[in-house]
C-alpha cells in the first residue's frame, strides 16, 4: 500500500468514456471569481456513441471554460482531472507516456495552441514542445502520442501559487495532483466544440 500523501507510479489509467465522463471536468475561472475564489468545476457533455470507434466520449465549449486570466500567457483548461476525485494519491508522471483523440466540430482557436499540463506542488507547467493535433470534424486514425520529458526546457510554467519560489518541474512531476489540456496564446477566447476520447496515461515503458 501507498502511504498517504506520497506519489506513486500509476498502473495504466485509461479513459474510454464507454459510460461516463469518468472524473474529468471543464474549469470556469469567471465564475469562480463570482463564488468568491472557490474553484468552478463543470462536468463536459457525454456521448455514449460517436467516439473512436464509435465509443462514448466527451466534449465540452465556451458555456463551460472560461479564460485563466493569472496564468501567463492566459489560458483556458477545457478538460482537466484531479487525482484525488478518483481516490488517487498524487502521481509520479516522470517520463510518463501518453496517449489521446482530440477532435474539434467548429473549434474556434483564434491562434491558440493545444497543450497537455500537469499541476501540482504549487504550480502548472504546459509541455509546450510538443503542441497538440486536434483533428477538424472527426476522428484521427492514429492518436497523440508522446511522452513527459523531465526537461524544463522543453516546458513552460504558466503560474505559480509562490512567485518568489516557483516549484521546479522535476518536483511537481514527481507528485502531479492533476493535470489536463489548455488552449494558449489566443487572441481571443476560444470557441466552439471539443471532444476527448481514448485518454491513457502510464509510465514510461509502457
Amino acid at each position: 500500500a501507498t502511504a498517504t500523501g506520497r506519489s506513486r507510479r500509476s498502473e495504466m489509467i485509461r479513459n474510454t468514456f464507454d459510460r461516463s465522463p469518468e472524473g474529468w471536468c471543464s474549469y470556469d475561472y469567471h465564475w469562480s471569481i463570482v463564488a468568491k475564489g472557490r474553484n468552478i468545476f463543470i462536468l463536459p457533455a457525454w456521448e455514449r456513441s460517436g467516439g473512436v470507434n464509435d465509443s462514448g466520449y466527451i466534449w465540452c465549449d465556451e458555456c463551460q471554460w472560461s479564460a485563466d486570466t493569472p496564468e501567463s500567457p492566459v489560458s483556458v483548461l477545457p478538460f482537466l482531472l484531479y487525482c484525488h476525485w478518483m481516490g488517487r494519491e498524487p502521481l509520479d508522471l516522470r517520463e510518463a507516456q501518453v496517449s489521446v483523440y482530440l477532435r474539434g466540430d467548429d473549434l474556434q482557436l483564434h491562434g491558440a495552441q493545444c497543450y497537455f499540463w500537469v499541476h501540482g506542488a504549487g504550480g502548472r507547467w504546459h509541455f509546450t514542445s510538443h503542441p497538440l493535433t486536434i483533428a477538424d470534424g472527426r476522428w484521427a486514425a492514429e492518436p497523440n502520442l508522446f511522452a513527459l520529458r523531465n526537461d524544463e526546457s522543453l516546458w513552460h510554467r504558466s503560474w505559480s501559487a509562490d512567485p518568489a519560489n516557483p516549484p521546479a518541474l522535476n518536483d511537481l512531476l514527481t507528485r502531479a495532483h492533476s493535470y489536463g489540456f489548455s488552449f494558449v496564446g489566443f487572441g481571443q477566447e476560444p470557441r466552439g466544440r471539443f471532444c476527448l476520447d481514448e485518454f491513457e496515461i502510464g509510465p514510461a515503458g509502457d
